[in-house]
């Protein structure tokens, strides 16, 4: 009787023949160093951070070959996620009057999100140095990050001559306002581990210490003044507090710092303080005729009149110019009231949520919340029972990431993504069951 074989077993068979599994150390110990050069990436060069993550990606599928184990596919969280792209992907297939294929090849690719995520959690991050220098890489891009930005907040300009934002927002070491969204993702998982140790050591002086370095990386926080990611690492102060009961003090400490240096600001950072307080109050008095909520009722448009298939991968960016979506809340001064017209149209919905649904409908919305539940459920696992910090701050960065009330860059949009991708694995990387079962 001919002799089965499995799609599996014939790629294994294959590599086999071609002698890659003798060189699997090899492959593993580039993946883990490709791995630890991403976060570095993504601070300045994300091009190559991008190229490195899709070169991860095939080597997990190599390596998965060439020991015919692909069980991670299984996995409850990729089982969804790939469920949700292929949706993603049937609903980006050409349609009449935008007939092009370019946003199903985009829809296509989203696929080495996954793929590198999954790498993380089974291949490149199995052995302890590369978890530790993981660690270390990621506690110095937001050094990094947050140095430029005192820098910045001192002189005027970064180190690279570039001034603050528009409204006088910090820039960071970028020439746009990123510098937030980067910092309070990397916050609690650069920041709780040595918070945790110093807090928990003997010495009043050790201690002291502990309270100083949270401190500090709020106030850069508040400095930097951009209001999003500072609502949400306030957040994530009360999780973090939820989480590590012996941080509770720390936690309050640190909101109480908090509401004192947004209130100095109107006097040490006058520009800080419009930001923070003066603008958002007025935005939130009148959110239907902001900018923000025109881009949500043109998304609300989009999804209410293709609530199955949505508009395909980038459909925002795609129909935003389309009449048929000009209606909703309105800017008070478009004397046309046609709901801002093509002055409303942006890149993306501002919402991930918001993203999901018109890009691939209410089902599409469905499998990206289901996949955003599966990936906290999968970080959160055996955390109540013993909360290690930096799980802990790794599932706050997370949870800051996937919150579904915030106005938030792509899901896939460089770089902001690719550290939440890389927080994402590491953390999957460090659950009871990865580690009980780093093979699988």
């Amino acid at each position: 009787m001919m002799q089965r074989f499995s799609g599996a077993r014939l790629i294994s068979a294959t590599i086999a023949a071609l002698r890659l599994p003798g060189r699997l150390g090899r492959l593993e110990s580039a993946a883990s160093f490709a791995t630890l050069l991403v976060p570095l990436f993504m601070v300045h060069g994300r091009v190559l951070g991008e190229a490195l993550m899709i070169l991860i990606g095939i080597g997990l599928l190599l390596w998965s070959a060439a020991r015919a184990d692909f069980a991670w596919a299984w996995r409850p969280w990729m089982v969804i996620g790939l469920a949700w792209w292929v949706w993603l992907v049937l609903c980006s297939l050409p349609r009449p009057h935008h007939g092009g294929f370019g946003a199903t090849l985009q829809a296509l690719l989203v696929i080495r999100f996954l793929l590198f995520v999954a790498a993380l959690e089974v291949f490149t991050l199995r052995e302890a140095w590369a978890r530790r220098a993981l660690s270390a890489v990621l506690s110095l891009a937001a050094l990094y990050i947050a140095v430029q930005s005192a820098f910045q907040f001192a002189t005027g300009k970064n180190f690279f001559g570039e001034p603050r934002g528009g409204d006088g927002e910090l820039t960071g070491p970028y020439d746009k306002p990123r510098a937030g969204g980067q910092f309070s993702l990397l916050l609690y998982p650069t920041l709780l581990p040595p918070i945790a140790a110093l807090l928990t050591r003997a010495g009043a002086l050790a201690r002291l210490g502990g309270v100083v370095l949270g401190v500090a990386g709020i106030a850069v926080m508040v400095l930097i003044g951009q209001r999003m990611p500072l609502l949400l690492a306030l957040f994530g102060l009360v999780v973090s507090g939820i989480l590590l009961p012996r941080l509770r003090l720390w936690v309050m400490v640190a909101l109480v710092a908090a509401g004192a240096l947004i209130g100095a600001s109107r006097v040490v950072s006058p520009p800080t303080y419009y930001r923070l307080v003066t603008k958002f109050s007025e935005q939130m008095e009148h959110f239907r005729e902001s900018p923000y909520g025109v881009i949500y009722a043109r998304a609300r448009a989009m999804i209410t009149e293709n609530p199955l298939t949505g508009l395909g991968f980038d459909g925002f960016r795609t129909y935003c110019s389309d009449p048929r979506y000009f209606h909703g809340w309105r800017w008070p001064q478009d004397p046309a009231d046609d709901g801002g017209g093509i002055g409303g149209c942006q890149m993306h919905p501002h919402n991930l949520y918001l993203e999901a649904a018109s890009n691939a409908g209410l089902p599409g919305l469905a499998l990206f919340s289901a996949l955003a539940l599966a990936w906290l459920a999968a970080l959160g696992r055996g955390l109540w029972r013993a909360p290690e910090p930096r799980r802990a701050g790794i599932f706050v960065a997370v949870l800051l990431y996937l919150w579904p009330i915030a106005s938030t860059s792509s899901f896939t949009a460089m770089p902001l993504s690719g550290f939440f991708f890389v927080l994402l694995g590491f953390g999957l990387a460090l659950s009871p069951r990865a580690q009980k079962n780093p093979g699988e």
